[in-house]
């Protein structure tokens, strides 16, 4: 099996199809990755990072007795305008691999080795050597929790309530409702009210039932406030190092905004290469062919440390390696051959040896 390392992504094609035209003599065919009878061509992957950030929206709905709140129940600050604000609630980082077309590299199948196996992605990277790997998992689709339903306090107002001539009369007897329900239940806790339940059960549903009509009324002051959670997926494939690159905006009242709009406030990344992977002295050209000779090439990657600021706050920071951060490194022909069969599994994200085994003829 004849190995060639490229450069470029044309220069592999070139390669693959002259290995064939000379070998064989036949004709010249447009390129495509894949792997066939003669032999295969592939990539190594670059790793690109998928952000997944979670954004919460809280609305606020002022009560339809909100400037009364402070006169008959003594709350203080209640909002009588509505309100609408998002904000970061939680920020996750996977890596994944997409094509190196710097890293392509074409091989040529012959009798005298066990490497004829190779398994690709759907887009032409290598994931296996005589082995099967199981399918890169999708991420999760998002749920949000379910939210209870909510409460209907109109049901709650009596004939009294609902027959007064003008808003703040009405305030007034829901205030004193209120307190009426408040008074019940402490009736209740003590011992003391003229109707008691029987056993704990029958109290323990009572309560519920005033806390729940308590609720209800004291929202036509307070108002309500909901909170909705919803997941963007941001991806950002780095080729050097970065300082303080725009992910994403987003502002308090408006949400997500493009990433010109100043009215966002800006989320950076910052991708710091920590030089973890010393890099390999370079070898003679001729020797170089000839190592790489029944050889098939795998990433020894670097890694990096990936943070996500807002202003001078880090939010977000992990280390991870990354495949284009490191070199591509040959595993000798000497394992492929006819003596035994060695299986290989590579890391779909970073093109890094994931797990190699031997296995010995009987």
């Amino acid at each position: 099996m004849e190995k060639f390392k490229v450069t470029s992504f044309t220069l592999c094609v070139l390669c693959l199809l002259c290995t064939f035209c000379a070998k064989a003599q036949t004709r010249l065919t447009p390129y495509r990755h894949g792997v066939t009878t003669e032999g295969a061509v592939y990539f190594l992957p670059k790793t690109a990072l998928r952000f997944t950030v979670l954004v919460e929206k809280t609305t606020y709905t002022p009560g339809e007795y909100a400037k009364y709140a402070d006169r008959y129940l003594a709350l203080h600050d209640v909002g009588t305008e509505p309100t609408v604000s998002y904000r970061v609630a939680n920020i996750e980082m996977t890596p994944f691999g997409v094509v190196d077309t710097t890293k392509c590299y074409a091989v040529e199948f012959n009798a005298k080795t066990s490497a004829c196996n190779i398994q690709l992605s759907d887009d032409g990277i290598l994931l296996s050597v005589n082995a099967t790997t199981e399918p890169v998992a999708r991420p999760k689709m998002f749920v949000p929790i379910k939210k209870p339903k909510p409460l209907s306090p109109r049901q709650y107002l009596n004939e009294e309530i609902l027959s007064a001539g003008s808003q703040a009369k009405r305030a007034e007897i829901i205030a004193q409702e209120i307190y009426n329900i408040r008074e019940s239940k402490n009736m209740l806790t003590r011992g003391e009210a003229d109707f008691m339940p029987k056993d704990g059960q029958q109290l323990r549903i009572m309560l519920d039932q005033l806390d729940l009509q308590h609720q209800a009324l004291t929202q036509l002051f307070t108002g309500t406030t909901t909170v909705d959670t919803t997941e963007h997926v941001f991806e950002f494939c780095p080729s050097e190092e970065v300082s303080r690159s725009v992910l994403f905006r987003l502002s308090q009242k408006l949400g997500f905004t493009d990433a010109d709009d100043l009215s966002g406030v800006p989320y950076y990344i910052t991708v710091e290469d920590l030089h973890a992977t010393p890099v390999p002295e370079p070898e003679d050209e001729k020797k170089k062919r000839k190592k790489a000779e029944d050889g098939i090439y795998v990433n020894v990657p670097g890694r990096i440390k990936v943070s996500v600021s807002c202003g001078n706050e880090v939010i977000f920071h992990t280390d991870t390696p990354a495949g284009q951060f490191g070199y591509a490194e040959l595993l000798s022909g000497e394992l492929f051959n006819k003596r035994y069969t060695t299986h290989v599994w590579i890391n779909s994200a970073t093109g890094a040896l994931s797990k190699i085994e031997a296995e010995q003829p009987e």
